[in-house]
């Protein structure tokens, strides 16, 4: 599932499997779980193991705020390439 993928890489990346609780709707940049370089390692996931492109407009806090925003991200575009 799209959302435990990217759970876990946030777990294994910014928490470093500390045993911290992620909530699928929690705020990635208010409670500094990543900051700006963060979200660039998150975009770069994205891209390798979702195989999506992602472009500049779409580096936003909308779109790559937590792991549900992220999720829901990933299948929009996933649905839009599905579509071309």
């Amino acid at each position: 599932m799209i959302k435990d993928e990217i759970r876990q890489f946030i777990i294994e990346k910014f928490l470093l499997n500390s045993g911290d609780h992620l909530d699928d709707d929690m705020s990635l940049l208010e409670t500094s779980t990543v900051d700006s370089v963060g979200i660039l390692e998150i975009v770069g996931f994205i891209e390798n193991h979702f195989n999506l492109k992602i472009e500049e407009e779409e580096l936003t806090a909308e779109n790559l705020d937590s792991v549900n925003k992220i999720a829901r991200f990933i299948e929009k575009n996933r649905a839009k390439s599905d579509a071309v």
